[in-house]
């Protein structure tokens, strides 16, 4: 038998960035079985869906961690944590290697399946790292103003 696993409780301001943090694990776990003997869809078709979920959502959603969560995370706390140095990191490598893949005619397996574990393992330390210590941080009227924004955009 399985354990149970524990849900995570998100504060509500969240949810849009959480609900494409979910459809990301989804390319995720498409770009880390592409040319595999597991995937249903061809290394084309893994192609064409994560470019067309990078353009122009991911580069959004991002940018919105970026500039508009991580900003207000900086009013009420340092960003000198490693974790969000190596957000921010794995931010830059997951573009590098989007650019990658979208400029070449047949990109290598092996890169589609290295975005997808990088893809996958930044999500996870956004959704059980990231976002717990943020919402420690800000107070509920910044939340609620942040909700407003994502809510707003999604």
């Amino acid at each position: 038998m399985k354990p149970k696993r524990e849900s995570i409780k998100r504060h509500e301001a969240l949810y849009p960035l959480s609900h494409h943090h979910h459809q990301a694990l989804f390319v995720a776990l498409n770009l880390k079985r592409a040319g595999t003997e597991l995937s249903r869809y061809s290394v084309t078709e893994v192609l064409e869906d994560t470019l067309s979920f990078w353009e122009p959502a991911g580069k959004q959603h991002f940018r919105e961690e970026e500039e508009i969560l991580l900003t207000a995370f900086a009013r009420y706390d340092s960003v000198d944590h490693p974790e969000i140095k190596d957000m921010l990191m794995e931010h830059v490598q997951i573009r590098a290697l989007i650019d990658s893949i979208s400029q070449a005619s047949n990109p290598p397996v092996e890169t589609l399946q290295k975005l997808g574990i990088l893809l996958e393992n930044h999500v996870r330390k956004e959704e059980r790292v990231i976002f717990p210590m943020i919402e420690r941080v800000l107070p509920e009227e910044k939340l609620q103003e942040l909700s407003a924004y994502f809510t707003k955009n999604e």
